[in-house]
């Protein structure tokens, strides 16, 4: 869909988010460097790309554009780790991450036409409420990466693989490729706790 966008408005959006090359995550990599949001995002995107022909039922051009805004609202408050969102919620139960997200990618988006901003916004809203094939495609995915990096990152002593075994399972079920990436970085998530409980 043709749009008005400015070059001002295309440069003030691409320089907040490049906040997110440097904002981390709770994950470290393979050399013991702590993972920005922007490089997850770039290995689930390219894992998307990648696992899309083989489920037919997903628009893979909407399953990129959605993955590649998911985490973009993170450029303002940063990513809460998953276990931190739990430990949050149990505290209290009003406290919902989702919420205080949008709220920043809406104030990242202020500079798009509406158009767009709002095209946007629906992309993060479905993949949020998992409302479609293609969104719940997504979030499986972003909790494989997520787990993938766990299980290969040269993680601190007192990482807690064992969070992971639980973390987004009913994401990552009802496709058996899915279903095979699971259990293999189950396995793989296993094996590195194994590990760390014999070196306490």
């Amino acid at each position: 869909m043709p749009t008005n966008i400015t070059a001002t408005a295309l440069l003030d959006v691409l320089k907040n988010v490049e906040r997110l090359k440097s904002t981390h995550r709770s994950a470290y990599t393979a050399a013991g460097e702590v993972e920005s949001v922007a490089e997850h995002t770039w290995r689930l995107c390219l894992m998307a790309m990648l696992v899309a022909p083989s489920v037919p039922d997903v628009d893979a051009h909407r399953l990129l554009r959605m993955l590649l805004v998911h985490d973009l609202g993170e450029a303002v408050r940063g990513d809460v780790p998953a276990p931190e969102q739990a430990r949050r919620r149990a505290a209290d139960p009003t406290v919902h991450k989702a919420g205080e997200e949008r709220a920043d990618l809406v104030s990242l988006l202020a500079p798009l036409p509406p158009e767009m901003r709002d095209d946007l916004l629906a992309l993060w809203d479905e993949y949020e409420a998992a409302s479609t094939p293609t969104a719940r495609l997504a979030k499986g995915l972003d909790k494989l990466e997520t787990i993938l990096q766990h299980t290969q990152g040269a993680n601190p002593p007192d990482f807690d693989y064992r969070f992971n075994l639980g973390y987004g399972r009913a994401h990552t079920v009802g496709h058996p490729l899915i279903e095979e990436l699971r259990r293999i970085l189950d396995a793989e998530t296993e094996r590195r706790a194994q590990e760390t409980d014999a070196h306490r």
